[in-house]
């Protein structure tokens, strides 16, 4: 039985992604290579590590057995990388980090760019997720950093406070909410409203929200960006729902009103977690240690 490091990269995507073809895809292999090496490694261990179905794949006890070896494996490789590019002139590695949608859209743009600048040989694979997801993914090593609501359960993991934000509602300035002081979130409901498109993290969190109560949300138009909900709001379209910051930076140049959602869970305290921050690579500490002291005054 012979693995090596593209091989146990390969699988550990893989699994994460639910999809040989998207695993390929992080692994930057073409997908009849990516299947190859799949088959190879289940001929030379004999036994199956995957189960593979019309949904995506999942792993095999003796898959699963892999995927916890495999990403200790590249963990210390990247640790290994880490100590001796000292002696190489550059630090050489990738972090992986996942956000929930508030953080990735308004706090980790300028905050990832000034660390990259730094960092030059360090590359970050950023993933989109909710926050209770992301929780269980830091827990399983699937990642080595998560930035999720203040909200969540984050179990025996360790947290950082990273930002305060709330999530608002948006209205244009001559619809008959516009002179509330707040709404609460059942009352937006009630109306259109213009979001974030469904496989969003921020989408499906407000999904999960409105079934709790028995209601649905009623999304006029789907978009790919806070500002573009702004706009769309600012023309009569519907109602949105951003983070509080968004809406104060986009309302400088479009005419709407904001008005803060009552519901106690549209506070926003960002936390940083990870698993063990003394086991993460030392470029990896150096990324927490700039994402929590870089919050504006």
């Amino acid at each position: 039985m012979r693995f090596d490091l593209v091989d146990l990269g390969l699988f550990r995507h893989v699994v994460e992604a639910g999809s040989i073809t998207h695993g390929a895809e992080r692994a930057h292999l073409a997908l009849a290579a990516a299947s190859a090496r799949i088959k190879a490694m289940e001929v030379s261990l004999g036994a199956a590590l995957l189960v593979r179905g019309r949904q995506g794949v999942v792993p095999t006890p003796a898959g699963q057995a892999l995927l916890a070896h495999a990403r200790s494996l590249l963990t210390d490789i990247d640790r290994l990388q880490s100590d001796l590019s000292v002696f190489a002139g550059g630090a050489v590695g990738q972090i992986r980090l996942m956000s929930n949608t508030n953080a990735l859209t308004e706090f980790l743009p300028e905050a990832l760019s000034a660390y990259l600048a730094l960092h030059p040989g360090v590359s970050v694979d950023m993933e989109e997720r909710t926050s209770d997801e992301i929780v269980g993914l830091v827990a399983e090593g699937a990642t080595d950093l998560g930035i999720v609501a203040g909200t969540v359960d984050t179990g025996g993991l360790q947290t950082f406070p990273f930002r305060h934000d709330r999530f608002v509602a948006v209205v244009a300035a001559g619809h008959a909410l516009s002179g509330r002081s707040s709404i609460g979130f059942a009352e937006v409901l009630e109306h259109d409203l213009v979001g974030l498109d469904r496989p969003s993290a921020l989408t499906r969190f407000l999904s999960a929200k409105a079934s709790r109560i028995g209601r649905v949300m009623r999304l006029r138009v789907q978009l790919r960006s806070f500002d573009a909900i702004c706009r769309l709001v600012e023309c009569g379209v519907g109602l949105g729902i951003v983070p509080e910051t968004t809406a104060r930076r986009a309302k400088r140049g479009m005419d709407f009103a904001i008005l803060p959602l009552e519901d106690s869970w549209a506070a926003r305290d960002l936390t940083l977690c990870v698993r063990d921050l003394d086991a993460l690579a030392p470029f990896a500490q150096e990324f927490v240690t700039h994402l929590r002291g870089s919050a504006p005054a």
